[in-house]
């Protein structure tokens, strides 16, 4: 069985990021045509556009909604309206325990966290329900559950996004698009490698380890493919079991 994306679209936002990248190779290597989002980091995007045939990059400031249209607009000139977003993005901060922590650090969060997929879907979803097929998956973070000391800003922004993520997979599963978001854990990749630093978070793991960057983008890759039409309103955690969603 193969994940088949072929002539598939896929926009990924933070696609220069750790996992945004392996995401981005990977939903290529399926087959998708790729939309590269970038912030800042137009070297890297660059790069990253060399290695995927048929890709395109795109700059935007995804917590502003006149940026994430006119993304729209360019993507759609050039690629054509994507079957899936992956909305990956997010502002990096300096975290801090609740009493300490500055006010613009939680609007930071909302904004990269709320904002930023409320605006994908009011700009790539009416495309999507065009269709009759869609894929709209986010990136959460285990965190979202753990709600750890120093997590409050990072925590509140996901926990938003998740509802968010519930409400409109409601709204918009008639069409026959899904919504669905992948909460990775503490993931080992290009500048976040394994050393015996991270030894008691791997031992909290049922697995005993820490995830790998592949891993979180062969769940984002199943979930924008044929084979999971019939799953939306998921939180999905690979984490090795370091949480367990529970009913």
């Amino acid at each position: 069985m193969n994940i088949d994306l072929d002539g598939k679209i896929a926009l990924v936002t933070g696609a220069t990021g750790e996992l945004g990248r392996v995401m981005s190779r990977t939903l290529s290597g399926c087959g998708a045509r790729v939309a590269l989002h970038y912030h800042k980091n137009a070297e890297s995007a660059r790069a990253l556009q060399k290695e995927l045939p048929g890709s395109f990059i795109v700059q935007a400031d995804v917590t502003q909604k006149a940026d994430v249209d006119r993304m729209r607009d360019e993507v759609v000139r050039s690629l054509g309206a994507p079957d899936i977003i992956v909305n990956n993005a997010v502002i990096q901060y300096a975290w801090t325990e609740v009493l300490k922590q500055s006010p613009d650090d939680y609007r930071s969060q909302f904004e990269s966290c709320v904002l930023h997929n409320v605006f994908m879907a009011q700009a790539f979803v009416p495309g999507m329900i065009a269709k009759k097929r869609g894929r709209v998956i986010g990136i959460n973070t285990e965190c979202s559950m753990q709600c750890s000391k120093s997590q409050s800003a990072y925590v509140s922004g996901k926990r938003g996004m998740d509802g968010v993520y519930r409400v409109l997979a409601r709204e918009v599963g008639e069409h026959g698009v899904t919504v669905n978001q992948v909460a990775p854990g503490w993931t080992v990749s290009e500048n976040s490698p394994d050393s015996d630093s991270t030894k008691c978070y791997r031992d909290a793991v049922p697995l005993r380890r820490r995830g790998i960057d592949r891993e979180i983008a062969n769940v984002v890759a199943f979930l924008a493919s044929d084979l999971a039409d019939f799953i939306t309103g998921a939180f999905i955690p690979v984490c090795g079991g370091n949480i367990m969603p529970c009913i």
